[in-house]
């Protein structure tokens, strides 16, 4: 066992998180869509903040080079298919 892989392990972790986080602000932007949750809620409204503030830094960019699809946003595919080329390149590494 190497040096860097608690490293590799570790930025494995953080990846998957925030696949986990892009899901659940993909579903929350759903049943805010579809009326679901009350946005007017303070808790709705903090957990629809924190999961943009988390999500956003990353979308925003490659939605400037995605074509507009109209409500359909692709963006979050791009980078859940990025989060698993990283990943797998990252278990090619903690294996060598």
């Amino acid at each position: 066992m190497s040096l860097a892989s608690p490293i590799i392990m570790a930025a494995d972790l953080v990846l998957e998180l925030y696949g986990w986080v892009l899901i659940a602000m993909i579903v929350f932007s759903w049943l805010h869509a579809f009326g679901v949750v009350n946005s007017r809620n303070q808790a709705v409204a903090t957990i629809g903040d924190v999961l943009h503030r988390l999500t956003e830094p990353v979308l925003r960019p490659i939605r400037r080079f995605m074509p507009n699809l109209g409500g359909l946003d692709l963006s979050p595919i791009v980078v859940f298919l990025a989060i698993f080329i990283i990943r797998q390149y990252l278990h090619i590494l903690a294996r060598w």
